[in-house]
């Protein structure tokens, strides 16, 4: 029998309650094991006053422990960008070529980890011209799929968001 995936999901408070607890669900449903980490452990508040328990601290994380990561939107990836161990996760998982599924603000920790230059991506609208100036290929679709990385919008491209980021999962699968 294969061993259940992995999935870690970094995330702080004021993050966008449906895109972190609809992918939180939606892979948990689809038998991924999953980790949520913040900057320390502990209740993580959204935007909407949805709580959820980061269970990890970035500091402890090692990314060879899981086969992808998700980068929910909101407010948090504000914060989440500033960590030194949020930008050495994310470019870990760019230099093994894992899934990257980023969301609405997501890619923020992409951007300040160098990660986008040359590559296709969307975002919320007010993360765009971010993504532009990191160099990225910006495209104002719901969904983008580029090799490893899936990025999309905001909360209402959730299901195709969702759709291409378990489609990663079972290439992993394979």
């Amino acid at each position: 029998m294969a061993k259940a995936l992995k999935a870690l999901i970094i995330s702080a408070d004021d993050f966008e309650d449906t895109e972190l607890l609809v992918s939180y669900y939606r892979l948990k449903e689809n038998g991924v094991q999953i980790d949520i980490a913040s900057m320390k452990k502990g209740t993580i508040k959204g935007k909407h006053g949805y709580e959820i328990e980061a269970n990890k601290a970035l500091g402890e994380i090692n990314p060879d422990d899981y086969d992808m990561l998700i980068l929910p939107g909101g407010k948090a990836p504000e914060t989440v960008r500033k960590d030194k161990d949020a930008v050495r996760i994310a470019k870990s998982f760019f230099e093994k070529e894992k899934p990257v599924s980023a969301i609405c603000h997501g890619p923020q920790t992409l951007i300040t980890a160098g990660l986008l230059k040359g590559r296709h991506a969307t975002s919320y609208k007010t993360v765009a011209s971010e993504l532009k100036e990191a160099g990225a290929l910006y495209i104002d679709k719901d969904v983008v799929v580029d090799g490893n990385l899936v990025t999309s919008r905001q909360p209402s491209d959730l299901p195709v968001f969702l759709k291409e980021t378990i489609k990663k999962l079972n290439e992993i699968k394979k």
